[in-house]
């Protein structure tokens, strides 16, 4: 058994020690906004906020979490999609199939957490994740249209 603390809900699942976090989001806790990629934790689909920092939940096995552990998915990032960068994403359409665009989302928060205001070599390093659409302009478009709506400037960007 193991007890995680997802979006601040306490969850007692019973799965085998080396089951991917991944898995036990998606199949035994029902939430499945985060998806699966690769497997290999490569791609960034799969990434979630593990004690506020970005990670890859296909390849952390759910006995490495601890009940202090606090993890967040896409689901628990806001309420009603009001985080600032979710707000970008919408505003300027960054997703084209949108398949990746949870973890994508999930690693801009967790960039913007720590670079209020990230240069375009900040971005390029920190948002490692794949998009096979090629929507890098966008998302990094999207990165800074975050960055200002979080620091209070409004009026939409195209």
């Amino acid at each position: 058994m193991a007890r995680l603390n997802i979006n601040g809900r306490v969850h007692d699942v019973t799965v085998e020690p080396d089951t991917p976090l991944l898995w036990v989001i998606r199949e035994h806790v029902g939430l499945t906004g985060t998806k699966y990629g690769c497997g290999v934790a490569q791609c960034g689909a799969c990434s979630v906020h593990f004690n506020g920092e970005v990670l890859r939940s296909c390849s952390l096995p759910v006995s490495a979490v601890k009940p202090t552990d606090r993890i967040t998915t896409i689901e628990g990032l806001a309420k009603n999609r009001s985080h600032p960068v979710q707000k970008a994403w919408a505003e300027i359409d960054v997703p084209q199939c949108g398949y990746c665009q949870s973890g994508q989302i999930m690693a801009a928060a967790a960039l913007l957490k720590k670079k209020k205001n990230p240069t375009d070599a900040e971005i390029d390093e920190a948002m490692t994740n794949i998009c096979r659409c090629g929507t890098y302009q966008r998302i990094r478009a999207g990165v800074h249209r975050a960055a200002e709506i979080a620091a209070g400037k409004t009026g939409a960007k195209a």
